[in-house]
């Protein structure tokens, strides 16, 4: 989305979403699903993230990028839902939250997707403060400057979080 504040403010809301939706979708999914766990859940949580956004478009006061706007929502919204009566009291069935890893050799494959799977298992079980920085920084591949940004915090503290993280994270996978 390569608009000016004063093209934004006239090209139609639902243009703006649609091109939203289109860029930034399937990072909002994958955004989702560090929070809940589930891929189905983290599709319905983005779509609603969407719904959201487009409520909230006139309100937006350009003083972010529209992409660090749209992840505060995101990420608000799963927080939210985290704490919603739904969330606590109804299972969910887990869904596969691994993508395949294309190797020549099947036993490559069955091995990676082990080695993804017990990496995916331990960041989910890091405590949410610890998990965010983690995949803001590793998967969305973010700055400590943008991390700070959307998480609403020091950015001395996305590195004090971001160390303690790695931390608990090779205490965890080396007592396996």
């Amino acid at each position: 989305m390569a608009y000016t504040i004063e093209q934004m403010k006239e090209i139609p809301h639902e243009l703006i979403i649609d091109e939203l939706m289109q860029d930034y979708g399937q990072e909002i999914v994958q955004l989702m699903l560090q929070y809940v766990h589930q891929f189905s859940l983290a599709e319905d949580l983005a779509q609603e993230v969407f719904v959201k956004c487009y409520k909230a478009l006139p309100t937006f006061q350009y003083n972010s990028s529209i992409k660090t706007w749209l992840w505060r929502i995101a990420i608000n919204h799963a927080k939210d839902y985290l704490k919603s009566w739904y969330a606590k009291n109804v299972a969910v069935q887990q869904d596969d939250l691994f993508a395949k890893v294309p190797t020549a050799d099947v036993e490559q494959q069955v091995i990676q997707k082990l080695a993804d799977a017990e990496l995916a298992r331990e960041v989910f079980a890091l405590p949410l403060k610890y998990r965010e920085v983690i995949y803001l920084c590793y998967y969305e591949e973010r700055t400590m400057k943008d991390i700070a940004e959307v998480l609403q915090i020091n950015e001395n503290t996305v590195k004090t979080r971001l160390r303690k993280a790695k931390q608990l994270l090779k205490k965890r996978l080396e007592a396996l």
